[in-house]
This record gives C-alpha cells, structure tokens and sequence, in this order.
C-alpha cells in the first residue's frame, strides 16, 4: 500500500501527463467534432467545444469528391509496398547481423544508423535528380521505393535487436532436428518475431501513409499517381478553404491508421520493449 506522501509526490507528474494528453488529443478532437459541425457552426465567431447539431455532409462532399477512390488506391498500394519490401529486406539484413560474423558487420550497423539519422527533407532535391534522369518521375513504384528507403533503416534496428534476444541454440535444435539453416530460422525464430514485425510494419505504414512532401514533390504531371495526403488540398479553391470537408476528409485519412495501431499496439509495446533490450 502506497504511502501518502507517495501519493502526494506523483501529483505533479499526473497532472502534467494529463496536460500532455489533452493538449495532444485536443487538435483531433477537434478535427473530429469540425467534420460533423454544420457549415454555419464552423464559420460562427463564437466557436463551441461541443457541437449544438450534427451532419454528415461534410463526409458525402468528402467521399463524393474527384478522385478519392483512386488516390485511396495509391496510398494503399504504395504503402503496403514499401511495408512489405522493407520487412523482407530488413529480415534478411537483420539476420545477417545477429547470427552471422563478418568482416565489416560493425561498420554497417553504423551506416544504418548514420541512414536512421538523417533528416528525409534533405533528400528530396538528390532524390528528384535521380527519379527525373531515371525516367521515375510521376511513377508510383518511384513512391514506393522512396518510403522503403526511409523505413528500413528503422526495421533493420529494431529487428536485429529482437532477433538478439532469441537464443540462437533454439535454431540449432532444429537444424540437429533435421531442418536446414533457413528452414530453422522460419519455423523457429520467425514466429518468435511476430511483435518486432507488427511494431515495425505499423512505424512503416504510418510513415508512409503520411508522408507528404515526396508524394508531392516526385507526382508532378500525372494527377491519377497521387496519393491521399496530396488530395487533402484538393478542398482549398480561390474562395477560400472548405474547412468541413477537410476535416471530413482528415478524419477518414487517419482512421485506417487509429484503426490498425488500436488492433496492434499490445504487440507493438512488446515488441519495441523486446528490440530495445539488446543493441
């Protein structure tokens, strides 16, 4: 039993996690609660917390708007690409760092890591050089390739990590067992892995399901190849912005992600607890 002055030592740090929440929650909610406002609620002078009625129209202008089903499309194909080739690259390379030895294993770690740091921003312009002499530009494989080569530093960090705390003598009973090197690995450590692939893959969707810049940088000419983040601004015109289908459509952009973080998130705590274990 907690004593009091316990008790009254971690009132400061409640109150400060609660004012974290709220001012974290407070820009969705209030994202939320515009796309059901009526349009003369959202232009009003006096704004209310709570809304005195609600709508749908904002959702229907949304839903119904040019292009929404195709750049739904794009962003997921291009997401679940580069989630996919990330996790099979960084798979291999994160084995070969945990359970082999080779002359330079060190010096890659800290190539990835030096590939982790740096900011993406300032690869844009290097990256726009490369697609446009390449023949890349408003490609949505270009896209794809793109948000992998942000992700897999970050998958290969967290894997290999997790992949260090699996004894390495459950793989040779099975090798002793009859099963080859590859063989052990996928029946044995791979299911071992299923957190450090569900945290990975859920950093990897969210990062590309997000991403902006590239998406508006590299889709130049080809409309069709945009994705989701790029049709946001689809509702701003010469009369302003249409702040109830934005919000509308915001909502519906980032529900896939609540969706798929609120079904994961006990294998992703685990699973960044476990990568973080041994480095």
């Amino acid at each position: 039993m907690t004593s009091p002055r316990f008790r009254i030592r971690r009132i400061p740090l409640n109150a400060a996690a609660v004012v974290t929440v709220v001012v974290s929650l407070f820009p969705v909610y209030w994202m939320i609660s515009t796309a059901f406002k009526p349009s003369r609620d959202i232009q009003s002078a006096e704004p209310r917390l709570v809304p005195r009625s609600w709508t749908l129209d904002h959702f229907r202008r949304a839903v119904q708007a040019d292009g929404f089903e195709l750049f739904w499309r794009n962003s997921v194909l291009v997401t679940l690409g580069a989630v996919l080739l990330s996790l099979l690259v960084a798979l291999g390379a994160s084995f070969a760092v945990a359970r082999l030895r080779w002359k330079g294993r060190r010096q890659f770690m800290l190539l990835v890591f030096v590939a982790q740091m740096a900011p993406w921003e300032s690869l844009i312009i290097p990256i726009y050089i490369i697609s446009r002499d390449t023949d890349m530009l408003d490609r949505l494989p270009t896209l794809t390739l793109v948000y992998f080569m942000i992700t897999l530093p970050f998958t290969i960090v967290v894997l290999r990590g997790f992949l260090a705390t699996i004894p390495p003598e459950l793989e040779e009973a099975a090798q002793v067992d009859g099963c080859t090197r590859t063989g052990a690995f996928v029946r044995v450590a791979l299911p071992l892995l299923a957190p450090g692939l569900m945290a990975t893959s859920l950093f990897g969707f969210i990062t590309a399901w997000n991403e902006f810049a590239y998406a508006n940088f590299l889709i130049i000419k080809q409309q069709d190849s945009r994705t989701l983040p790029v049709w946001l601004s689809s509702f701003q015109n010469t009369f302003g912005t249409d702040w109830g289908a934005t919000m509308a459509a915001s909502t519906l952009f980032a529900l896939p992600a609540l969706v798929i973080f609120l079904l994961l998130q006990h294998h992703v705590t685990s699973g960044f607890a476990a990568g973080a274990v041994k480095g």
